[in-house]
């Protein structure tokens, strides 16, 4: 039996422990997505973590609609992402970047562009944008010609993310975000190479993927995809026919690791009575897994125990308890963080967590 406090091998990357800090938005960039100083100080303060996935980062301006999030496409970028990594490796930790393309799920008042998406479709709800939320607009269906640009923007982005000094890569292919857009029948409407069958829907996803790996090498690639559920209006009638072939074509391709976010009945963030696919996708891809979604510390101990998992991935319960590790280890009591303060700039519910005693 393994533990959650084990170290394990994700592909280059030796973890100390299987607690995995899960991708958190939080909104403390610049407007031109450039990373800040406080930035460093609360990455820093979590390197305990195993493993640091890093908050969701824009790969190209087309793609990146959240206000005040970061981005790797520029030089600027790539130096102050520079101080992020090296303040959490001076602190024993290893950090991966989370490459970002939102498709549809933007607003052209941040991006300067009308969103892109795998078909002509408008995602519901709202927006986030500097004057407040608007209601998505509607997406104009990427051409071929499009998708080419895209790949190599996922290509030169791994690079700039290695030279920033991170130590792999995750594709974001989840949270009704462009791949997954192109991945679910919900949203992909396609009567060409890219949709229709699932083995046309999953193409998207492995082309980037195999350009990411041949930038990275795929001992520092990993990938995030969430097989089950609705998220923001992009949902599968029949996920599992469609997300264990992609998991199976990420085996191939030799991806270091998967984590999976599975939303269940009482989700926090999305409730679903679609079933998990964990079970079976754990059977089609050979490598580690990692889950996430609303664990408790003896959920997370005895998926890992049993080995359902190999590690778990913690997301709101990292942003208020910079020390989650050890308060997991010794069973101490968790600090509940502000929701308000999510996305509000400066120190205030960001880096003024206190760790235990």
């Amino acid at each position: 039996m393994s533990s959650l406090f084990d170290a394990i091998k994700l592909g280059s990357i030796d973890a100390k422990n299987r607690v995995i800090m899960a991708p958190l938005t939080r909104a403390r960039s610049q407007v031109d997505a450039v990373p800040t100083a406080i930035m460093v100080e609360y990455y820093s303060q979590r390197a305990s973590a195993g493993l640091i996935i890093s908050e969701a980062t824009g790969i190209s301006r087309e793609g990146l609609g959240w206000p005040n999030a970061p981005g790797i496409w520029s030089d600027e970028q790539v130096e102050a992402w520079k101080l992020v990594t090296a303040g959490v490796h001076q602190h024993g930790g290893k950090i991966v970047c989370q490459l970002w393309h939102m498709g549809r799920a933007v607003h052209s008042s941040v991006t300067g562009v009308q969103p892109v998406s795998a078909s002509s479709t408008a995602a519901p709800g709202e927006a986030h944008t500097y004057e407040g939320k608007k209601t998505y607009e509607t997406a104009r269906a990427l051409t071929i010609e499009d998708i080419e640009r895209i790949l190599n923007d996922y290509e030169q982005t791994t690079r700039n993310a290695l030279a920033a000094g991170f130590d792999g890569v995750q594709v974001h292919a989840a949270n009704g975000y462009l791949i997954d857009q192109f991945l679910r029948d919900s949203t992909n409407q396609r009567d060409d190479e890219y949709g229709g069958t699932p083995e046309n829907r999953i193409r998207l996803l492995k082309q980037v993927v195999e350009r990411v790996i041949s930038i990275a090498g795929a001992d520092r690639v990993s990938v995030r995809m969430s097989p089950n559920g609705d998220s923001q209006g992009c949902i599968d009638s029949n996920p599992e026919a469609v997300f264990v072939p992609a998991a199976e074509a990420l085996d191939q391709l030799g991806v270091s690791w998967l984590e999976l976010r599975e939303p269940g009945v009482n989700g926090t963030f999305g409730k679903t009575d679609q079933p998990k696919l964990s079970p079976v996708i754990r059977k089609a891809f050979r490598g580690p897994l990692v889950l996430n979604q609303d664990y408790t510390r003896e959920e997370a101990l005895a998926e890992v125990e049993t080995g359902v998992a190999d590690a778990i991935s913690f997301g709101r319960k990292f942003i208020g308890n910079p020390d989650l590790v050890e308060r997991l280890e010794r069973d101490l009591p968790l600090a509940k963080d502000n929701m308000a303060t999510w996305y509000r700039p400066g120190a205030e519910g960001y880096t003024d967590y206190p760790a235990a005693g």
